[in-house]
């Protein structure tokens, strides 16, 4: 399979490196907005200018966007699944039923598929509330993140006016952990379940209260959550916030038998030392499946809902049937 990137952060090298480790994949060029050569990748893959993209239709299998939620992909996805099939991480929870219908609407016009909203959550985490909700259909969902720092929550705070850098951690709150574990199916609050820290580095000058008051009050990120907004330098940035770790839990808690009278708990959980090298690890395997939707004939958005298990492995049915069920 003929893979290509488009934007080359983290996410970008974290892809990088599991297509590069992919037995059935070839990666055929990076596409980037910067000048490319300024651009020093991993690997001794080409690369390309952002517009120079357009120049590969035919000649790529899939495209896996890695550029950020908050402006990125909702223009990138849907402009460049009118010629290739696409994958992208899109991690804005509220506007993802917008963001499919402006992809499948340029997908089924281009012939294309476009798999959306793909990493672990959403992504695995979406499978995981989805089987334990079908399994156990009475009882409540719970998701933490965290502690960890989240790359879309930095990036949309590095979009503010002002702001150098930054880290944002989310921070599950531990009392609601263990009220999600105890079986009583509590109802938690988003604001009862995790806060938010934010380092933030400012230009010399900047309107700091203008800065925190942005950060706080913005909505889909941290308006819902109690939020604390730290200024440090850029030096303490990378001193002390350099990494990228992150993962979180998914935990049902429900009851089954005729009376109610069982109590079950599912739980599925994630410790990541580099939130975007493992999501670049989730795309790749996406990418994998995309390219499969595609040659059977399928076209439009999907998600990881839709998308068969098989799909996502380089293993064959028959390796997959005597060695993982």
């Amino acid at each position: 399979m003929k893979v290509a990137i488009a934007g080359y952060g983290n996410l970008g090298r974290g892809v990088e490196a599991a297509v590069t480790n992919a037995p059935d994949m070839e990666l055929v060029g990076i596409f980037t907005r910067r000048d490319p050569k300024d651009v020093s990748v991993a690997t001794d893959t080409p690369v390309y200018g952002w517009a120079d993209l357009q120049g590969f239709a035919g000649k790529i299998d899939v495209v896996v966007i890695c550029g950020g939620s908050a402006t990125d992909l909702p223009k990138q996805t849907p402009e460049l699944a009118a010629t290739f099939t696409v994958v992208d991480s899109f991690d804005t929870h509220a506007n993802i039923p917008t963001h499919f219908a402006n992809v499948d609407a340029a997908a089924k016009a281009a012939g294309t598929v476009g798999v959306i909203s793909c990493g672990w959550d959403p992504g695995l985490f979406s499978l995981a509330r989805l089987y334990a909700s079908a399994a156990l259909p009475e009882g409540a969902d719970y998701t933490f993140w965290g502690r960890g720092v989240s790359q879309g929550h930095s990036d949309a705070i590095r979009r503010i006016p002002g702001v150098l850098d930054a880290r944002q951690y989310t921070v599950p709150v531990p009392a609601a952990v263990e009220a999600a574990r105890s079986g009583k199916n509590p109802e938690l609050s988003t604001r009862d379940k995790h806060t938010r820290e934010c380092f933030v580095v400012a230009e010399e000058g900047a309107d700091l209260a203008a800065i925190e008051k942005a950060i706080v009050t913005m909505p889909n990120y941290f308006s819902d959550y109690d939020t604390t907004v730290t200024f440090i330098s850029q030096e303490e940035l990378n001193e002390k916030h350099a990494g990228l770790p992150h993962g979180g839990t998914v935990i049902r808690s429900g009851r089954t038998g005729l009376d109610s009278e069982f109590g079950d708990t599912i739980e599925f959980s994630l410790a990541l030392d580099s939130n975007p090298y493992f999501t670049g690890s989730v795309l790749t395997s996406v990418a994998r499946a995309a390219v499969r939707l595609h040659e059977h004939g399928m076209v439009g958005a999907f998600t990881m809902f839709d998308i068969p298990p098989a799909l996502l492995s380089p293993l064959s049915g028959e390796e997959l049937r005597a060695h993982l069920m």
